[in-house]
C-alpha cells in the first residue's frame, strides 16, 4: 500500500472482556450498518477504517447500543463491549428460562499499577 493510502487509514479495536459480562449470547458488531464481526466472551476485534465519521453499532439480538465517532489518520480508539444483566434477570432466567441482556460499549482504558 502506498503512504497516500496509509494516511487515509485509522482502526477501532473492540474487546469482549470485561470481568462483570454475562458470557451469554454473541455481541454482534456494525460499523456503518455493515456486520463486520460477532464477539463472544473474552474475543478482541481490530477493525481497519477509512478516516471520517463512522457509527459503531453493538447488538446481542435482544437489545443495542450506537456510537458516533469520527477517525483522523492513523487514529486507533479502543472500545469495551459487555452483555450484562437487568435487575431482574436472574430471577426470570430461574423462573422461565430466559430474561433480557443488555449490551453496551463504552471507550476502553487499559489500567496499569506502578
Amino acid at each position: 500500500m502506498d503512504s497516500a493510502g496509509q494516511l487515509d487509514q485509522a482502526s477501532i479495536v473492540i474487546r469482549r472482556t470485561a470481568e462483570d459480562d454475562v458470557q451469554q449470547r454473541q455481541i454482534i458488531v456494525k460499523v456503518d450498518g455493515k456486520r463486520v464481526a460477532q464477539l463472544t466472551y473474552g474475543q478482541t476485534v481490530t477493525i481497519p477504517l477509512t478516516t471520517g465519521h463512522h457509527k459503531l453499532t453493538v447488538d446481542n439480538t435482544w437489545n443495542r447500543k450506537s456510537i458516533e465517532l469520527n477517525l483522523a489518520s492513523g487514529e486507533r480508539r479502543e472500545f469495551l463491549t459487555r452483555s450484562r444483566s437487568g435487575k431482574f434477570s436472574w430471577f426470570l432466567i430461574g423462573l422461565i428460562g430466559a430474561a433480557p441482556l443488555y449490551v453496551s460499549i463504552e471507550p476502553y482504558a487499559e489500567t496499569t499499577t506502578t
